[in-house]
Parts: structure tokens; C-alpha cells; sequence
């Protein structure tokens, strides 16, 4: 998806694209920003921007039914967070690889040589992928998936701090009032309006801040990476990485719940689409239309939690969330 059809030519190796983020800092008004060349990864055409979005919101889809998934297993199977996580990462790492191997095996090759890209990976491994996953189940765990998907929703404000930060600007307008809506809207959406439903264990309150954090980081880190060696050798280094530095506190095959035939499909679901596609898609529209942009997008996952519990546990729709559908659409609009 992501810079999979070509190599990196010489020139490019020596003046490395920069990541999305660079795009919405070159905004800042200082005369650093103003002087620096833009080298986005991808020509920000409408037609690129309008691909982006799309990504982004269909990886926030299956995520956000991943979520209520991954709550199926553990509260039906007993299966526990960490095994899910250490099964789900290397089955979705190998894919990668696999994928890696047949569309770009050039740039797998070139990835695995590069001994000085291994620090980042080794970082993108275990903040983007492996805490992103241990902490975002194990928030689901302590609380519920809605829940889960609030607190995951401040990684908005992160992102948008390490923007500011790199710029050395403060929050615009219209991103100021994006961000609001955009965790105003989702905590309609998740809670139904009904806030005491926050009150949280202080563990579960904690995975769930963890959670923002590392996922903000997940719209930052791996850029660099992605715009050399392409979204999927990238990710599948990163997820196998990931799986590897569980297995041996894990033990996956000793501790594996009893799984009947639904159980299987769900696993199948949150290994192929919750974990391979939804990281596959987002980072790629990433990629196109920027960290901040891409992670309030990503907002999709919470509208896709409330719809699968719906399907699945029978929820009904209250006017407060047709309120925090708007809210989010209205934000879409607000930053651009």
C-alpha cells in the first residue's frame, strides 16, 4: 500500500522522506517551519487525501469491532488479554511478512539489512505494537470496550501536543474545536451520555491512558519507516518483533483457552481483519493525510464498537448518539 510498488531511489535514501507529521508542522508561523522543504511521502492531491480518509476510517472500523471481539473471547472463553495479544501479533506479523515478501520483496530485503533502521523498529515494535495492544485489551478487560474506546480517544490530544510542540505553535482554532468535538462526540457515542458510567477501577483507568498515549504514537513513529520500506514489511517486522518478546512470558501454547468453532472464527476475525487489516489500512491513509488528521479520523473505531454491540448484544440508539455522530462528522469538516 504505502510506497509497496517501488524501491527508494539513491537520492531518496540520502534525504529520508519525512513523516506525515512534518506536513502540519511546516504550518507553524515560525521561520523555521516557513524555510523547510516539504517532502511528503505522498502528492497531497484530492484524489490522495480522499484515498487517505477512507483507509483510515475502514482500519478504525474493523478496530472498533476487534474490540467488541476481542471482549467476546474474554469474557465467553476466558481467554486472557496477554494471549490474545502474543497469538494475534505473530499470526498477523507472519501475514505481513508473507504479504511483504510477494508484492515489495525488495524492500523487505532492504529493510532487514538496514542495521540502522533496527533502534526505531525495535521502538515502533514495542510502543505501537506491542503496548498498543497489551494495554488496549487490557483496558477492555477492566472496564468494557466502550469505555476503552473513550479513553483511547484522548490519544488526540497527544498527538496534537507533540504537533504543537514540533512546530512551536499553539493549537489553532479550528483544531482546538476538531479535538473537542471529536472526544466530546465519542464519549456521547460510548457512554450514551450518561458520564458516571466513567467511574473506573484505577487499573483500568490506567491501561486506558497508556493506551492513548502509545496509540498517538502509533500515528508518529513508524512514519519514517513506512515511507522507505513500505506499510507492510514494516508492520510485519513490527508484529513479529512484538509477538516474540511475549512468547516467553505468554507461552501461548500452554495457555490457550478451549475454543469451540465460533471461538475459532472469532480468532480468525481478530488475527486477519482487527489486527492485519485495521493496522494495514490505517497506517497507509496515515501516510497520506497526516498523524493528526489520520488519528481523528480514526475516531471511526468507536462508531463501529457501538454499531457491533448493537448487532451483537442487542443495544438500541439514543438521540445523544446521533448527537456524537454529528459531532464527529462536523470535525471532519473543521480540520482539513
Amino acid at each position: 500500500m504505502v510506497c509497496d510498488g517501488c524501491r527508494p531511489d539513491e537520492s531518496a535514501r540520502k534525504d529520508v522522506v519525512k513523516p506525515a507529521v512534518k506536513h502540519i508542522v511546516k504550518q507553524s508561523k515560525t521561520p523555521a517551519a516557513e524555510s523547510a522543504p516539504e517532502t511528503a511521502s505522498f502528492e497531497r492531491t484530492p484524489k490522495a487525501m480522499l484515498l487517505g480518509a477512507v483507509l483510515v476510517l475502514l482500519g478504525g472500523v474493523l478496530w472498533g469491532i476487534n474490540a467488541t471481539v476481542s471482549k467476546l473471547l474474554m469474557a465467553d472463553y476466558h481467554a486472557d488479554p496477554l494471549w490474545i495479544a502474543c497469538v494475534r501479533e505473530l499470526a498477523a506479523g507472519a501475514l505481513f511478512l508473507a504479504c511483504a515478501g510477494v508484492r515489495t520483496p525488495k524492500l523487505l530485503a532492504g529493510a532487514v539489512r538496514d542495521r540502522r533502521s533496527y533502534p526505531m523498529l525495535l521502538l515502533a515494535a514495542l510502543t505501537c505494537v506491542l503496548f498498543v495492544q497489551v494495554s488496549y485489551l487490557s483496558a477492555i478487560d477492566w472496564t468494557n470496550s466502550g469505555t476503552a474506546t473513550v479513553l483511547q480517544t484522548l490519544n488526540l490530544l497527544f498527538v496534537l501536543a507533540y504537533v504543537c510542540i514540533r512546530g512551536r505553535r499553539w493549537p489553532g482554532l479550528r483544531e482546538s474545536i476538531g479535538v473537542a468535538l471529536a472526544f466530546a462526540g465519542t464519549v456521547l457515542i460510548a457512554t450514551g451520555g450518561d458520564l458516571s458510567t466513567l467511574k473506573l477501577p484505577l487499573v483500568g483507568l490506567l491501561w486506558g491512558l497508556a493506551d492513548a498515549a502509545c496509540t498517538a504514537a502509533l500515528s508518529i513513529l513508524p512514519a519514517k519507516l513506512i515511507a522507505r520500506w513500505g506499510n507492510l514489511a514494516v508492520n510485519g517486522i513490527m508484529f513479529v518483533i512484538s509477538g516474540l518478546v511475549l512468547t516467553p512470558f505468554v507461552r501461548p501454547w500452554a495457555s490457550a483457552p478451549q475454543l469451540d468453532w465460533f471461538g475459532v472464527l472469532l480468532m480468525v476475525f481478530t488475527v486477519v481483519g482487527g489486527t492485519f487489516g485495521a493496522y494495514w489500512l490505517f497506517l497507509a491513509g496515515v501516510m497520506r493525510i497526516g498523524s493528526m488528521r489520520g488519528t481523528m479520523l480514526g475516531t471511526s473505531e468507536p462508531i463501529a464498537a457501538t454499531i457491533s454491540a448493537v448487532l451483537w448484544a442487542g443495544a438500541v440508539f439514543t438521540p445523544t448518539d446521533f448527537v456524537g455522530f454529528v459531532m464527529i462528522i462536523v470535525m471532519v469538516f473543521l480540520v482539513r
